[in-house]
């Protein structure tokens, strides 16, 4: 389950007295997760046949559905159990799997045990990231994240890729240091470092004038260079968790 999808009921469709309730999915926010599963998988592919560019989009695809999938599901009153779980799962594949096999792939199976093991922790801790946000959902405050969400770790692991192969940087001089990378993307998933959900911001309230004009300015901004703005926006992210913990660790000593 995502850090989106946070209740859920029984898909169950109302029935006549008498009659057994007939059971079933709701399609509109499956496809969304359907969609997200797809571009992981793609991802995948794509990485294996040298075109990483591509995989690292799909990356960034999948988590643009796998954001709009929960809130679908609200807003349609369409969420359930099975929904959850689809949606875990396809989380797994698409933050999970396919960063860590695009970046071996890229440049990580060049230096044998080391890149595997690299890729093999950032797995590993996808799905312990994972398993843990689904047994603390509903006991945390939902202002922040504890450990790094996978889809932004995903997305500052697949921005790498993407700002190196749009700008011809060969990979393989910087592979240990890319490893480093990959397996401390993991670890921060599974940190107890707390980072901002977002999830107080209300987007159905008026802001100021100003507000729109910088979000306005910032899509500019990116869209000037999309592989170097995504990668430095999602870093920059990754590191505000750690960043805020030792301002917090200063205050009180």
């Amino acid at each position: 389950m995502t850090e989106e999808n946070e209740s859920f009921h029984e898909d169950e469709s109302v029935s006549e007295p008498g009659v057994k309730p007939r059971r079933g999915i709701y399609l509109l926010p499956n496809l969304f997760t359907t969609g997200a599963l797809f571009s992981g998988f793609y991802a995948v592919i794509a990485g294996m046949s040298s075109h990483f560019e591509a995989a690292a989009i799909a990356i960034f695809v999948a988590m643009v559905l796998d954001g709009l999938d929960g809130r679908v599901a609200r807003m349609t009153n369409t969420s359930s159990a099975f929904g959850a779980e689809y949606d875990s799962l396809s989380d797994m594949v698409s933050f999970g799997v396919a960063p860590a096999l695009v970046t071996f792939s890229w440049v990580l199976g060049d230096i044998g045990k080391v890149g595997w093991f690299a890729a093999f922790i950032y797995v590993a801790c996808a799905a312990l990231r994972l398993a843990r946000f689904n047994t603390q959902i509903g006991s945390v405050d939902k202002r922040y994240f504890i450990g790094l969400p996978s889809p932004a770790a995903a997305a500052a692991v697949a921005g790498l890729v993407w700002a190196a192969t749009e700008y011809n940087i060969d990979p393989a001089p910087y592979a240990y240091i890319i490893a480093l990378y990959v397996a401390l993307a993991g670890i921060m998933m599974v940190s107890n470092a707390l980072y901002n959900s977002f999830k107080d911001v209300d987007l159905k309230g008026k802001v100021p004038f100003v507000i729109l004009a910088a979000i306005v300015l910032g899509v500019g901004v990116i869209s000037i260079e999309p592989a170097l703005f995504l990668w430095v926006l999602f870093l920059v992210y990754s590191a505000s968790g750690p960043v805020m913990w030792l301002l917090r660790k200063r205050k009180k000593a």
